[in-house]
């Protein structure tokens, strides 16, 4: 038996919290978007890193204050439903399952491309196919065990960071922002800005979090003050070894960071480390994508049979299916890099509309000082149409496809549209 209209259980503290946020977080940046963003910005990209902290940091903000008003699933897609419209809601929803679908495939791929390279693709949807199972069995296992993931992961950056930097050739010199161009920066925000949007997944299990009101707000920032601080120590490390050409071009940074520090034993471990960060990463984000899908299916947005809740597991496990599938297809068959800006895109879109929704909240629901959602919104909107043009054209065009598919379904149910 299954229920459309069961809520979740709320067993989700501060700390699961914080956990899930950081596990979605700490895998995407450091081994994915660090190369990127200095192919961008150079050395500029530790700007391009305030810049993207600055904005999630904004972002996190509204997303708090929300998320403790409407703790239910569904994140932005449920809080732009609420202060902006039906049609604002359904784009939110739609851009963040279409950009972190494309995020787990991501991860996936870059679980496959270090643990066996000349097999990555069959190994990323074994990955995904993994996961969606321990996803069904209920979160609090999910909670745990990216609990014990996010702690070898910061063990292994711990080690990376303080090796680096008693390493013989390393130096601060590397690191000069003075030439870094405005342009290169904004890009290399919004290609960072990838690695922070963990803490989605926070506010995106709203409904299974216990005291949401006192939880919410306290576990975003925590999370995203914590891998912003590891963020930021380990650029500085990789470039102060690297340098900014040599990183740019890196394809695994923090292994030939390693092997340039004559660390040859820390290679493995920071491999290791890597595909295990990326684990946890596709483990927090499979779980807020299956949670907004949930919502949008409770509202017919989504077919409806998607909305059921397992009696025994609580979760959602028809969406937890259907995502793992299709994230599984997609890791199966997409390019890595291509999906970083793809995501960033709509991502961004979607943190966009959570400022204006924060925008229209009264004092008494916990407004935020309305300097941090505007400069939210311009933050998000400057950061998106910075990326990549590829990225930019594609994740404009399937924005475009999901507000038509929206219009036409309200004009199918349009007073009169069936009697011709």
């Amino acid at each position: 038996m299954t229920g459309s209209d069961q809520p979740l259980a709320r067993r989700l503290g501060t700390g699961d919290a914080v956990v899930i946020g950081l596990g979605a977080m700490i895998g995407a940046g450091i081994f994915v978007a660090l190369g990127p963003a200095a192919r961008a910005a150079g050395a500029g990209l530790l700007i391009g890193l305030a810049v993207a902290a600055v904005v999630a940091f904004c972002n996190a903000t509204s997303s708090a204050r929300l998320a403790a008003l409407y703790p239910a699933s569904g994140g932005t897609y449920l809080y732009g439903r609420k202060r902006l419209g039906d049609f604002w809601g359904y784009l939110a929803g739609w851009a963040f399952v279409v950009g972190k679908t494309a995020s787990c495939a991501a991860m996936a791929l870059t679980v496959g491309a270090y643990v066996w390279p000349g097999y990555a693709h069959a190994i990323a949807a074994v990955t995904v196919l993994a996961l969606t199972a321990v996803n069904c069995t209920g979160v609090q296992k999910s909670a745990r065990l990216t609990r014990v993931i996010v702690t070898i992961v910061l063990v292994v950056l711990a080690a990376v960071v303080v090796t680096l930097f008693g390493a013989e050739g390393s130096a601060l010199s590397h690191i000069d922002v003075t030439d870094a161009r405005v342009g290169g920066v904004l890009q290399s925000a919004g290609l960072l800005f990838f690695a922070f949007a963990g803490y989605a997944r926070i506010a995106t299990l709203g409904e299974e979090v216990r005291d949401p009101a006192r939880v919410i707000p306290r576990a975003i920032p925590l999370a995203l003050g914590i891998a912003l601080t590891v963020y930021a120590a380990v650029a500085v490390a990789v470039l102060a070894v690297l340098g900014p050409d040599r990183l740019a071009d890196a394809v695994a940074p923090l292994s030939e960071a390693a092997q340039a520090a004559g660390a040859h034993w820390l290679v493995p471990v920071v491999r290791v480390g890597a595909a295990v960060a990326a684990l946890g990463a596709l483990l927090a984000l499979l779980l807020g994508v299956s949670r907004t899908t949930l919502a949008m299916a409770r509202d017919r947005h989504l077919p409806h049979v998607l909305a059921a809740v397992h009696p025994r597991s609580q979760v959602p496990q028809r969406a937890e299916l259907l995502i793992g599938l299709v994230v599984a297809v997609l890791a199966a068959t997409a390019d890595l890099r291509s999906a970083i800006g793809f995501s960033s895109f709509g991502v961004l879109i979607y943190y966009a509309i959570a400022n204006v929704s924060a925008l229209t909240l009264r004092s008494d629901e916990g407004r935020p000082a309305p300097p941090i959602p505007v400069l939210g919104v311009l933050g998000c909107v400057v950061l998106a149409f910075a990326l990549p043009s590829a990225s930019v054209v594609s994740g404009a065009a399937v924005i475009a496809v999901g507000a038509a598919v929206y219009g036409l379904r309200r004009a199918c149910r349009a007073p009169g549209a069936n009697s011709r």
